[in-house]
């Protein structure tokens, strides 16, 4: 299972009752991040989860209200007495703007590695996630993020005994690796059924509608996406600056045929977010605020 917790849904600026944007998600003992808005720490709080399993940390682009709370991040994880490496991906320039960010919090007890993006569509398999950056249309370089957990096969008993296989091999094989012994080789397909779904989620702040988000937000389970304006007449300043309507999230869902839809990274201007819902809602049934700590459990199917 992947716990998913929306640590912030402000956009542009922090508002009293709402932190800047940030997710975070976690499986398996290890902890992931989607951009740290200034007070990301206070909100991890918050939320009462933990600082010391992030192991990763993405940025979809680097206006501030999604990279500026990051040393203050750095230096209290430093505090918890953190030894393990953590790995920062993100759009060129990561290295330079993480390096100028750091004059802030040049000592820390941890190596911080810096993995820059360099393709339209890019792949990384960390700590058990398989993460999918994918370019969005924004007015800076940004990338949207998919991140799945992916589930194998079962395993086939009676293909294995048929085969000979000793049963101090099976776990070995289960795991994805090769087994040779009395001069033969087998393989993990061998042994394996199909691969099963797993789970996927995906993230997307600070773009137009985009072909790309379409495509990597299919079937998603949970696809949390910006929506800057609610207001129908917005759709022209929407446009301007780059971001979407809460319609054209709604769409973008629709399309992509997700589960659900979580918006995020409001206007400070907005207002009574809720009261858009029912019109939102004719686009794509299953949409919903996300609201600052808004958390949900993301399952295998059965099976």
């Amino acid at each position: 299972m992947l716990d998913v917790c929306l640590l912030g849904t402000a956009g542009m600026m922090p508002l009293p009752y709402r932190f800047l944007t940030s997710l975070m998600a976690r499986y398996n003992g290890s902890s992931l991040m989607v951009d740290c808005g200034e007070a990301t720490q206070i909100a991890v709080k918050k939320a009462g989860w933990s600082f010391h399993p992030i192991d990763i940390i993405c940025f979809t682009h680097y206006h501030a209200d999604h990279i500026s709370g990051l040393p203050g991040l750095l230096l209290t994880m430093g505090n918890a007495e953190r030894t393990e490496p953590l790995v920062l991906i993100g759009p060129k320039g990561l290295t330079r703007v993480v390096s100028a960010l750091r004059v802030i919090a040049p000592e820390l007890p941890f190596e911080v590695q810096c993995v820059e993006i360099t393709e339209p569509e890019q792949v990384f398999c960390l700590h058990g996630y398989k993460i999918t950056a994918f370019m969005v249309k924004h007015n800076v370089l940004c990338y949207g993020y998919t991140i799945e957990i992916e589930r194998r096969g079962r395993f086939l008993v009676d293909q294995a005994v048929q085969l000979e296989i000793p049963k101090q091999y099976w776990s070995i094989l289960q795991k994805g690796e090769d087994v040779e012994f009395g001069g033969n080789k087998y393989t993990p397909d061998m042994v394996m059924g199909q691969q099963r779904r797993g789970i996927k989620l995906t993230y997307c702040t600070d773009t137009r509608p985009a072909d790309a988000l379409v495509k990597h937000a299919a079937g998603s389970d949970l696809f949390i996406c910006e929506g800057m304006y609610a207001e129908k007449e917005k759709l022209a300043k929407a446009k301007q600056y780059k971001h979407m309507t809460f319609y054209e999230a709604a769409q973008v869902a629709a399309d992509a045929d997700v589960q659900e839809l979580w918006l995020t990274h409001f206007s400070p201007s907005l207002v009574r977010a809720e009261d858009y819902l029912p019109k939102v809602r004719e686009i794509f049934p299953n949409t919903h605020l996300g609201k600052d700590g808004k958390m949900t459990v993301l399952n295998f199917e059965e099976g």
